[in-house]
């Protein structure tokens, strides 16, 4: 039996100041959650008579030594102390019942991070889950994390974008299914035996979302040489103001999804729609976020300017070359974004270099942000399949599809006997290929894109 900690020092009013990764539990924890992965299945399930498998008392024995190390570390979140104890309880459950699909419906529901958004406060987070553009399976994952809610942001979720699921977080350490490109912690992603009635928090982390825009930025303003305003280069230099221009207009993206003239509820992904009506929704909720920080602006907030930029340069130089090709929504958004702009002369590709008209940008891109708004209000007069073909006229007029579209042929190249649904088969993997502007860029860009994975402020500075 492997030899556990007991809480020598650890007071149960210890305030969250000392840092949990600092303590001697929390490597302990980590080594026993990294032992238990490998083991799992992708639904979560250890198959005890599977060729190579472990001992089932090896096996209890790791969760064991995972149980004690975060009975250490409890003391010092007491904030989280309902939520550890229903830990606890899942993980042993899990193992009494011989390490099948993991079922972590106690413990969500005990833990409730967006009920306390002191700025600073950290959370331990140990859940089986899959993470967004990371690990795909449902492996345990620990990781330790830091609420961020200044209070200039506090006062602006009380009195204007009201949002009170949203959770600003960044890394302070974690295991393998966050180095990665993942930048979220969802609900959603955790395996239970049901899902509940309502989720109530979500949580992104702005940190890791500052570093790899930074870097990403820093080298496509080099590669298309860029004339950069002072405000905008010492913004890029400098993490914290990045952190907070990406909680600011994470909170006002994330509140966005059920705002606004919808023709229902547009991101309902278990929806079966065409992926450019993501695209579109991701790139609305996005300008929605930079036309109030334009805003903003006007009446003084310092953050305010920092989002515009963010918005522009992550959607134009990172989301369209990151990841594939197969329905990529979000790249789709940033390749409208930079069309859009390019045709109305606000970015121009000249002599090997990309200028901005920074003064007429925030005109301009608004103007996008209202084209969007209008698709989205006509709609709730549309059938689904005339607002499908109207969102597709509009991203169309900006991007070429696939020559082998059947879509681009409009109604008449569909069945239209068949129910929408249906008709989703026929959309391409990749309908608004890149342009050659960015099928260049992406080349010189791959490298620095990979080496964001598992990016943190540290890494960044």
């Amino acid at each position: 039996m492997t030899e556990i900690l007991s809480p020598v020092g650890v007071q149960a009013g210890t305030t969250t100041a000392e840092r949990v990764v600092e303590h001697a539990a929390w490597p302990v924890l980590k080594d026993a959650i990294e032992a238990i992965r490998p083991w799992q299945s992708a639904d979560g399930s250890i198959d005890l008579g599977a060729p190579g498998a472990p001992a089932a008392a090896d096996v209890r024995d790791v969760v064991e030594r995972a149980i004690s190390a975060i009975e250490v570390l409890s003391p010092l979140l007491p904030h989280d102390a309902a939520y550890h104890r229903a830990l606890v309880a899942d993980l042993r459950r899990w193992a009494d019942d011989g390490f099948g699909v993991p079922d972590f419906l106690d413990s969500l529901l005990a833990f409730q991070p967006a009920r306390d958004r002191r700025d600073g406060l950290q959370h331990l987070v140990v859940f089986p889950m899959y993470t967004q553009n990371g690990n795909p399976d449902r492996n345990f994952e620990a990781v330790v994390l830091r609420m961020v809610w200044p209070e200039w942001l506090a006062e602006l979720e009380r009195t204007r974008y009201d949002n009170p699921l949203f959770c600003g977080i960044t890394f302070e350490d974690f295991t393998a299914g966050y180095d990665t490109h993942s930048a979220v912690l969802f609900p959603e992603t955790i395996a239970v035996r049901e899902a509940p009635e309502r989720f109530t928090w979500g949580g992104i982390f702005c940190d890791r979302e500052a570093a790899r825009f930074r870097r990403v930025s820093e080298a496509a303003v080099e590669v298309l040489g860029i004339d950069l305003p002072d405000d905008v280069r010492a913004m890029l230099a400098d993490q914290d103001r990045c952190q907070q221009a990406f909680v600011l207009w994470d909170m006002v993206h994330d509140r966005t999804h059920s705002h606004g003239d919808l023709p229902f509820d547009p991101f309902m992904i278990k929806q079966r729609q065409p992926f450019w009506m993501y695209g579109l929704e991701e790139l609305r909720c996005d300008l929605t976020a930079f036309k109030e920080a334009v805003k903003l602006e006007a009446e003084g907030l310092a953050q305010a300017r920092d989002v515009q930029y963010a918005v522009i340069f992550d959607r134009m130089f990172r989301f369209p070359v990151t990841g594939d090709r197969v329905k990529n929504y979000d790249g789709l958004g940033g390749q409208l974004l930079f069309a859009y702009l390019h045709k109305h002369d606000v970015v121009r590709w000249t002599d090997n270099t990309l200028h901005i008209d920074w003064q007429r940008a925030p005109v301009v891109t608004q103007q996008l942000c209202g084209e969007i708004e209008k698709l989205y209000r006509d709609g709730i007069d549309r059938p689904k399949l005339v607002h499908w073909l109207a969102a597709y006229d509009l991203v169309s007029t900006y991007l070429a599809p696939h020559p082998g579209s059947v879509w681009a042929k409009g109604a008449e190249g569909l069945d239209l006997s068949l129910p929408p649904r249906k008709l989703v088969d026929d959309v391409l993997p990749d309908e608004f290929p890149l342009s050659m502007f960015y099928e260049a860029l992406r080349k010189k860009l791959r490298d620095v894109i990979a080496s964001t994975k598992g990016i943190t402020a540290g890494a960044a500075a």
